[in-house]
C-alpha cells in the first residue's frame, strides 16, 4: 500500500549505453532480486558505465516500491558505484524523520549499537532486510545520512485536520516540517486527487496537504544539505509516487533552487521508449488483495488503529 493511501485510510510510502531493446532486457528479470537500469528511451545501462547525466547530477532521486528486494538491491549497488567517484556523496532517506538526525549521526560514529539505533529512530519494520545495507555502506565509507522526512505523527494530524494544524505546533516541532508547504494546484496535486476514490473533497484536500508535507520536507532537507555542502552529491530514496515524472520531491527541490541538477530513477515493470525518468526494470509487486472483502478488512483495521492518534 503506498504511503499516500495509508494516510487516506489511516486519517479515516547517454553515454556508455548498450543497444539492448526493452523487450530483450526484460527477459533477464526472472526473480525479485533481478533488475535492469535503462535510459528514458529504454536503452540498457550498466552500473559500471553510468552516463554523465547521472554521475554529474546534484541530486539523484531513486523511487521505490517499499519491500521490493530488487529495488533495494539496486539502491545499494548504485550507492556503492557512486561512492567510487571523486565527488563526495550523501545518502538521504524518506525512512527517517528529522528528529532522529542526531541518533543517526551517533550510530554512524560508532557511539551506539544497531538495536539502539533501530529503537531510537523508530526504524521501519523492514529496516534490517532492506535498508541496513545502505546504512552500513554509508557508515563504512563515512558518508552523511540525511534524516529528511517529517514525523509521521505530524503528517497524520495534517491529514486529519488540514495544513492549519501546523499553527498548533511549538517552534521545535514546527522545525521538523518544511518551512514552506505549497498546497496549490499542480500536476502533482492532480495526480494525487485522481488516485483518491473515496471521501469528501474537503477531506481529500487535507490528505493532499499531508502528502505534500512529506515531499516539501524531504526536498527542503536535501536543499539545506547541499547549501551547506555544495560540493556533495545527494542520493535520495523514497516511494515512487513521491518522485516519478519529476513531480513531488523534484518539483519541490527546483522551486527552492532551480540551479540544481536533479535526476529521477523510477521502478517499472516494462521499459518504455518515452519516459521522462531513468527506468529500473523489475518484476511487478505481487497483487496485495484478490478478494474485495480482504481489502475492506485491511481498510477498517488501519482506520481503527489511527483513530487512537492524538493531535494536540
Amino acid at each position: 500500500m503506498s504511503k499516500f493511501l495509508s494516510i487516506a485510510l489511516g486519517a479515516f510510502t547517454l553515454t556508455a549505453c548498450a543497444a539492448t531493446s526493452p523487450s530483450q532486457s526484460s527477459q533477464a528479470i526472472v526473480s525479485f532480486y533481478d533488475y535492469q537500469l535503462a535510459t528514458p528511451k529504454g536503452q540498457v545501462i550498466e552500473l559500471t558505465s553510468l552516463p554523465s547525466t547521472i554521475t554529474s547530477a546534484d541530486v539523484i532521486l531513486v523511487g521505490e516500491w517499499h519491500t521490493h528486494s530488487a529495488v533495494h538491491r539496486f539502491q545499494t549497488d548504485l550507492l556503492k558505484q557512486l561512492s567510487k567517484n571523486n565527488r563526495p556523496i550523501a545518502l538521504s532517506m524518506e525512512q527517517f524523520s528529522r528528529p532522529y538526525q542526531a541518533v543517526i549521526d551517533n550510530y554512524l560514529a560508532g557511539e551506539i549499537g544497531e538495536q539502539t539505533f533501530i529503537k531510537q529512530t523508530q526504524a521501519w519494520p523492514n529496516y534490517e532486510s532492506d535498508y541496513r545495507p545502505l546504512i552500513e555502506l554509508a557508515k563504512r565509507n563515512q558518508m552523511s545520512v540525511i534524516a529528511s522526512n517529517a514525523p509521521k505523527s505530524i503528517v497524520r494530524c495534517i491529514g486529519r485536520e488540514g495544513i492549519e494544524y501546523l499553527k498548533k505546533l511549538d517552534s521545535t516541532h514546527r522545525s521538523w516540517v518544511a518551512n514552506q508547504i505549497n498546497t496549490q494546484d499542480s500536476p502533482y496535486k492532480s495526480k494525487f486527487m485522481a488516485s483518491m476514490h473515496h471521501g469528501k473533497p474537503e477531506q481529500t484536500e487535507k490528505h493532499y496537504a499531508a502528502q505534500i508535507t512529506w515531499d516539501e520536507t524531504m526536498a527542503e532537507s536535501i536543499v539545506n544539505h547541499l547549501t551547506k555542502f555544495p560540493n556533495q552529491q545527494v542520493m535520495h530514496i523514497a516511494g515512487k509516487f513521491h518522485t516519478e515524472n519529476g513531480l513531488g520531491i523534484k518539483a519541490s527541490i527546483l522551486r527552492r533552487n532551480p540551479q540544481l541538477d536533479v535526476v529521477v530513477i523510477t521502478p517499472v515493470t516494462t521499459l518504455s521508449q518515452e519516459s521522462t525518468d531513468y527506468q529500473l526494470a523489475v518484476l511487478a509487486p505481487p497483487q496485495r488483495y484478490v478478494k474485495e472483502e480482504n481489502q475492506l478488512k485491511a481498510y477498517h483495521s488501519i482506520n481503527h488503529r489511527h483513530k487512537k492518534l492524538h493531535c494536540q
